[in-house]
């Protein structure tokens, strides 16, 4: 009897600790770019993606997933959990003035791999990042938001956000820019064509880094997160996957919408009662360049092709390493299909017959988002007339082809009625999803694959991380329950972007076009292609609706709506010379010291017990910062993100007095209580008036010195003094 009371409580204190890291799942999430809810076979398409339709034949399908309506922001809302603007990217990558439109991933949040580290996961990525300002690969500059610095074990893609799928711009392995031509590390005899193109290098380094982690760190579970490119503009593609689609399209717009159409019926992802397929107005089709805009059609069905072909392989090596079957793969989009004129103007050309400049070095490290030319030396083409595929065109598939993508739902990428948000949801966990092929009709957002995985992963999420930084609630709902076919309890799902904006509460979705739109109201349930406006019907509810919308707006940094660029130089306290501030001090850009081009003196008297920022205006493009770090005094100043960095070597402790002063020519001289410690060369003042305000004692704005912010001091700022020439 002893024995086994022994071993039931041995039984019960087990089972109620959390699993060992060897039994979590492996969590992979995988996204593609500017594709439509329908462009994928089990979505409704004519597109070949078997190993899509194998996942979703062996899981669950969502038919109301949503994301942001952009590629950026997405990402951003993707990674953090949050709402875009939380994070700091409401629009692109330019800092717009204000705190939800920075283009920078903020540190008031973490990734998925920073929040899923403490719990034992290893972190890998493959594809595009786009949510950091890109550097010009001919210079050097600031990497803090880069995947490596923000939880990544392993990367391999590009920085930016777009570009050719043959030569592509920002390509970077770990920390370093490298080039597809002189790469040791991926040779043609390890690419799966024999030749580079871009999607399938990014399923090749997932397929990689899958294999490799079973060998190197089997004993702990895997975060993968795979960002295809495809099938974002330039239409580029590999010749035998575009010979599959030759005449595919013959049909011509309507004709494989209304295939489409029919197939999303049966398949029963969306139904008659509440969708219209409307007809696609004539001036939205290429007449006259048909053959070339077919091709267009035919190019982008190839880049669906192979990324599926890419999936394949990454299934693969799953079940080559036994993963497979204790791994969650989710696949969706980024946005709905993309009606930009990309490359659609004018008349066209045909190739050369002959490299009309000289080739590239294979070395070369390619700036431009669109390559002034081919590796091979053939010049680009655009325009109608230029057939779509090789290195040397850079073209969109245009307003026509996205309607189809998009069918049957209004609008496209950039707008947040359905066809801008509308996302496939494919979710595979053999382990835990039990349900084979079944449709999930619950709705649910981008900012929930967080949540849905702090929860698999059995991890905790930070209320605080980045030396300390507070971070802000995750905004999602796990998804697992869903998974299982049980409910989700939400209050709201928000939307906006370039002043397009939207709610969904229940069945009830309010949208508008632009910052100045008029609200919108319709009944999803009925009417999901978005055709019966219900505003003037039901008025209360559309206020209700509008007036929830703005209390969220409020807190989530949304406004102002849509800033359309920075605040400007003459906005700024260009008059106040003299600046008395202590601990805690948060001066805004307006009335901080006016600092663009002069010079200045900081008298501080600090206690110092350790390391941390003294004082800091402006963040991690452009700004100055007198901080203390190892111990050391040290004065920063970046410059359209170059950083100089003038360490004093003084070490003060205790109760000190200090002072820094920049003269009009870069000079730069530290004292420490009245005593000549260092004297430093920046080479000039600063040349703009920095984006961010000015902080005393922590750095909350973006780092200007080599630290992570918000790098509080350790201490205490009594008294800062700046005075102005």
């Amino acid at each position: 009897m002893q024995h086994r009371i022994v071993y039931c409580l041995t039984f019960f204190f087990l089972s109620a600790i959390a699993l060992p890291a060897a039994e979590k799942p492996n969590i992979i999430y995988i996204m593609s770019d500017d594709m439509g809810f329908s462009d994928i076979g089990c979505y409704g398409s004519e597109i070949e993606t078997p190993h899509l339709d194998s996942l979703a034949a062996g899981g669950v399908r969502f038919t109301q997933f949503y994301n942001t309506a952009r590629c950026c922001p997405t990402r951003a809302s993707l990674l953090s959990g949050l709402y875009p603007h939380q994070a700091g990217v409401g629009h692109m990558m330019n800092d717009r003035g204000h705190n939800g439109y920075r283009g920078d991933l903020n540190r008031s949040c973490v990734t998925i791999a920073e929040a899923l580290k403490p719990a034992g996961y290893k972190s890998y990525m493959s594809g595009k990042w786009h949510v950091t300002k890109m550097i010009n690969p001919q210079q050097e500059g600031d990497k803090h938001n880069w995947p490596m610095q923000r939880g990544f074990d392993r990367f391999y893609g590009t920085i930016h956000g777009a570009g050719s799928f043959f030569d592509p711009n920002t390509l970077t392995r770990g920390n370093q820019y490298i080039s597809p031509y002189a790469d040791a590390e991926y040779t043609p005899a390890q690419m799966a064509n024999g030749e580079y193109y871009y999607t399938d290098a990014i399923a090749d380094h997932a397929t990689r880094f899958i294999t490799e982690h079973h060998v190197q760190a089997d004993d702990q579970p895997f975060f993968l997160y795979v960002s295809f490119t495809a099938a974002h503009w330039p239409m580029h593609a590999l010749p035998k996957d575009i010979k599959k689609y030759e005449g595919k399209y013959d049909g011509g717009y309507d004709a494989i919408r209304n295939a489409r159409y029919e197939k999303m019926l049966r398949l029963g992802l969306v139904d008659k009662a509440s969708t219209v397929n409307w007809a696609i107005p004539n001036e939205w089709k290429e007449t006259t360049h048909w053959e070339w805009d077919k091709r267009n059609m035919e190019v982008y069905a190839a880049m669906v092709d192979s990324m599926d072909q890419g999936i394949g392989r990454i299934v693969e090596a799953l079940k080559d390493t036994g993963q497979f079957e204790n791994t969650l793969i989710c696949f969706f989009q980024d946005n709905g299909g993309c009606a930009e004129n990309y490359g659609r103007g004018g008349t066209g050309r045909p190739r050369a017959e002959a490299p009309e400049l000289a080739p590239l070095a294979g070395d070369y490290l390619q700036p431009d988002m669109t390559p002034k030319q081919s590796r091979d030396g053939f010049k680009m083409r655009t325009g109608k007339g230029s057939m779509a595929g090789p290195a040397d065109t850079a073209i969109g598939y245009g307003r026509g082809w996205a309607t189809v993508s998009n069918t049957p739902f209004r609008e496209y990428k950039h707008w947040v009625h359905e066809g801008g948000i509308s996302t496939p949801l494919i979710a595979h966990w053999p382990n835990k999803i039990t349900r084979r092929g079944e449709l999930e009709r619950t709705p649910g957002h981008l900012v929930d694959l967080m949540a849905t995985a702090v929860d698999i992963a059995d991890a905790t999420y930070p209320t605080a991380y980045h030396n300390g930084q507070a971070i802000k609630p995750m905004e999602g709902k796990s998804l697992v329950p869903a998974f299982l076919g049980k409910p989700l309890e939400r209050d709201a799902i928000y939307w906006e972007h370039e002043g397009n904006r939207a709610i969904r509460v229940g069945d009830y979705k309010l949208v508008a076009k632009g910052e100045k739109g008029p609200w919108e109201l319709y009944d999803i349930s009925k009417d999901r292609s978005e055709q019966t406006d219900l505003s003037e019907e039901m008025p209360d509810l559309a206020a209700e609706l509008a007036e929830k919308w703005m209390v969220y707006a409020a807190r989530a940094n949304v406004l102002p709506i849509n800033p359309r660029g920075t605040q400007k130089a003459d906005k700024v306290n260009k008059k106040q010379r003299r600046f008395v501030l202590r601990q805690g001090d948060d001066l805004a850009r307006d009335v901080a010291p006016f600092v663009q081009n002069r010079a200045f003196e900081l008298i501080a008297n600090v206690k110092i017990e350790g390391d941390g920022v003294i004082a800091a205006q402006g963040g991690v493009t452009h700004g100055w910062a007198i901080y203390v770090q190892n111990g050391a005094l040290c004065f920063a100043k970046t410059q359209n993100g170059k950083r100089q960095v003038i360490e004093s070597g003084a070490k003060p402790t205790g109760e000190v007095s200090l002072s820094v002063s920049l003269s009009s020519q870069g000079k730069v001289r530290i004292c420490v209580d009245g005593q000549e410690v260092k004297r430093g060369d920046v080479q000039s003042t600063l040349s703009s008036q920095p984006l961010d305000g000015l902080q005393i004692g922590q750095d909350t704005n973006g780092n200007v010195g080599d630290y992570e912010s918000p790098f509080p001091i350790r201490g205490k700022v009594s008294k800062v003094i700046v005075e102005l020439e």
